[in-house]
């Protein structure tokens, strides 16, 4: 039996960070659900691509849609081992949804695997679960961390950081670590 995987994510997600590991972790054997407030599966997210080209900060261009696979008043997040925050503009406003408060919160109170990435770790704050804990996170995203109790971690772009359960990165080119990491915590033996 494989393990299922819970993805969180709204309009506006980033891009690449829910098509890549949506993907990546369906391709080595995962039963991936992706859900978004408010939405059935069959229905759409509109993406964003957030790249990094010199400004002050990232920019942003209209990416793909995105097939929700999973509706989300179904959930129940006790069938799954592990659970993926894609960042984006998403965290910003799914983090108002009491019940993906409550999902959050799930996966830490049983110790299981979480992956955020990005602004996803605005979704952490708001469910109150970084206190003493270790996050990274997109720059910008720094005083939710630290507001929520948490120490940010400030990482290169390109790295990944485990704090127990928890796998963090500040954006998507860090996914070969942040994935590498991620399979290591949910326990995934990969043989080439």
């Amino acid at each position: 039996m494989s393990k299922k995987l819970l993805f969180l994510v709204g309009d506006f997600v980033e891009d690449y960070e829910v098509m890549v590991p949506f993907q990546a972790l369906a391709a080595v054997g995962y039963e991936v659900s992706a859900v978004c407030p408010d939405k059935k599966a069959g229905d759409i997210v509109r993406t964003a691509v957030h790249d990094f080209e010199g400004d002050q900060t990232y920019t942003e261009k209209r990416g793909h849609n995105f097939t929700l696979n999973a509706t989300f008043d179904e959930i129940d997040p006790a069938e799954f081992d592990g659970l993926v925050i894609p960042g984006g503009r998403a965290p910003e406003y799914i983090r108002l949804n009491e019940r993906v408060l409550e999902i959050v919160r799930h996966f830490f109170a049983e110790n299981k695997p979480v992956a955020a990435i990005c602004h996803g770790a605005q979704v952490l704050a708001a469910a109150g679960v970084l206190d003493g804990r270790q996050c990274s996170a997109y720059p910008a995203c720094s005083p939710d961390v630290t507001r929520a109790g948490g120490e940010y971690m400030d990482i290169p772009v390109n790295k990944a950081h485990v704090d127990g359960n928890l796998v963090t990165a500040p954006a998507w080119p860090a996914h070969p670590d942040w994935l590498n990491k991620f399979l290591q915590v949910l326990g995934a033996k990969i043989e080439l």
